[in-house]
């Protein structure tokens, strides 16, 4: 009887509870394909860490990709990924030079995509640790496969944390210069993406030396990468007037 019970309980532990989490987050991924993403562990997070803060908000605005200006897609690929379009969730020539930088003693460089941040962002706690990266990698391939870049894209500018309670293009655009994210010029969205890497100390609205110079090299990085079809589906065609 004790060999029967430990086989079932075996059976549970290593087939029917990865199974069971298989089937729910695959469910989930799917359904947050269409469904937008209004929260997030690291938002709840945030609200516990400061809770005893008077002037700490939450702020956070669902907008499309279409109505979120296109310099804010193509600032956060200069500034955190590059070849965003390209890879398939990993950017191994990135891992690859982080490797190498850190064989040779160099401070360890950041090789996430953007679609590794935005698998953390919207389905795991801040931490970490390599059961955390497992896990990581494991939902980048799933929206990878499911979601495909330009969803990957809009959840990310509608989820990354912009400033202290700043969520998202549009919070961000209208707590930090007064407009929607629509009207964000290619400086805005380069000063929001310089901000990315440490938002809680980083402010796009008042950038230090360091910031705007790093803003700068966004800006230029801009109109050096590809720039994706999928930026201007469903944006109304400008008719060109008969003279």
């Amino acid at each position: 009887m004790k060999g029967k019970r430990f086989k079932k309980v075996l059976k549970f532990i290593f087939l029917y509870i990865p199974l069971s989490f298989f089937l729910l987050s695959i469910s989930l991924i799917a359904i947050l394909k269409w469904v937008p993403v209004y929260a997030t562990p690291l938002m709840v997070v945030r609200s516990v860490q400061f809770a005893g803060k008077e002037d700490f908000k939450t702020v956070k605005r669902w907008r499309s990709l279409e109505r979120i200006n296109d310099n804010l897609a193509m600032a956060v690929m200069a500034s955190e990924d590059t070849r965003f379009i390209d890879h398939n969730g990993f950017d191994w020539t990135e891992i690859e030079n982080a490797v190498e930088a850190s064989k040779r003693g160099k401070r360890l460089r950041g090789a996430s995509t953007i679609s590794q941040q935005t698998a953390k962002n919207v389905f795991l706690l801040p931490s970490r640790s390599w059961i955390r990266k497992g896990f990581e990698a494991y939902f980048t391939l799933g929206i990878e496969l499911i979601w495909g870049k330009k969803r990957i894209m809009e959840v990310y500018l509608n989820v990354a944390e912009m400033g202290p309670g700043i969520y998202g293009a549009e919070a961000a655009a209208r707590e930090l210069f007064g407009k929607s994210a629509d009207k964000l010029t290619a400086r805005e969205s380069a000063l929001i993406a310089a901000a990315l890497p440490n938002p809680l100390r980083r402010r796009a609205d008042r950038p230090s030396a360091y910031h705007s110079s790093r803003a700068s090299s966004i800006q230029r990085m801009m109109g050096l990468i590809a720039r994706p079809e999928w930026l201007d589906e469903d944006k109304p065609k400008k008719v060109k007037s008969k003279r």
